[in-house]
């Protein structure tokens, strides 16, 4: 009995103890710290001792880059369909009301009409987390949409891009997503106007096969991970283990696919230089001083 007693006591000692909220720290996956989650957030979702870039909420990164009160968002009249009748586990149709009523969004890509840095933009951005980003008929049509006006407008391209490729759930109806926002994309080139293509974490698939990889600049976030298949995919299919770093920004870099790895709290100033550039535009940045009169810009 007295055996039984002194189980049950350490029972109730164990029970008592206090545990430490979920969600108070965060480990590093760079390098492994155990980081504050309020200093994470105070710095732009990066990690203050190596710079690791975490995913960043879509509204956070919307304020991040935008100039304050200059957003318009446009094509909040169209929304995906299942035109396949699409079922695996769950009905696709169900996927997409759950998934819309638990981010408020319709979609994984949503446009703006906006300025950066005091540049007017057409402006686009996946949102990771509706359905992994990835690219149906409605977002090809919403890219599409990105790219026209800009051409319209005769004012830049922004997309940012941060999506696991073509949604399975179309079929071919999302793989025609990559030839139509490319055709949208060579029609803007055609007149001259620059299209700035940003590369998050990750870009894979038949985004990174179309019109992510065809912009006349090409940044991306430090760490991202860029490309068709997976790793993985292609060390099953070759049957050969990959360079260390394989798909990730600054492997790219190296090997002069991408122009320049931008890390998040320099990317709007960064982009407002681009796009002065881009367009010819030797005006002083809005965020900068101004030159002294005898020292004009050249």
């Amino acid at each position: 009995m007295a055996w039984w007693s002194r189980k049950n006591k350490a029972t109730e000692l164990a029970s008592e103890k206090r545990s430490v909220p979920t969600g108070l720290f965060i480990k590093c996956d760079g390098c492994s710290a155990t980081v504050d989650s309020e200093k994470i957030r105070e710095s732009l979702r990066c990690c203050p001792h190596c710079g690791f870039h975490f995913s960043m909420p879509t509204e956070e990164r919307l304020a991040l880059l935008l100039d304050e009160g200059s957003a318009k968002e446009q094509d909040l009249e169209i929304a995906p369909l299942d035109p396949l009748g699409f079922r695996d586990s769950k009905r696709y149709a169900d996927r997409l009301v759950a998934l819309q009523k638990n981010t408020g969004q319709a979609d994984a890509f949503r446009s703006f009409l906006a300025s950066i840095d005091g540049v007017p933009v057409s402006f686009g951005m996946f949102q990771f987390e509706f359905m992994g980003g990835s690219m149906g008929s409605v977002v090809g049509e919403k890219i599409t949409r990105v790219f026209e006006r800009a051409a319209e407008q005769k004012i830049p391209a922004i997309v940012l891009s941060a999506s696991g490729g073509a949604r399975m759930q179309e079929g071919i109806l999302s793989l025609m997503q990559m030839a139509k926002t490319s055709a949208a994309l060579q029609r803007l080139r055609s007149l001259g106007v620059p299209y700035v293509s940003v590369l998050l974490h990750p870009t894979t698939g038949g985004v990174a096969a179309s019109f992510a990889m065809l912009g006349d600049v090409i940044l991306a976030e430090p760490g991202a991970m860029i490309g068709f298949a997976g790793p993985r995919v292609i060390e099953q299919t070759i049957r050969q283990k990959l360079p260390e770093g394989f798909q990730r920004a600054e492997f790219l870099l190296r090997h002069g696919i991408i122009d320049s790895i931008v890390p998040r709290a320099e990317l709007r100033p960064k982009l407002g230089q681009l796009l002065r550039l881009l367009r010819g535009d030797c005006a002083a940045s809005p965020t900068n001083q101004e030159p002294a009169a005898d020292h004009p810009v050249p």
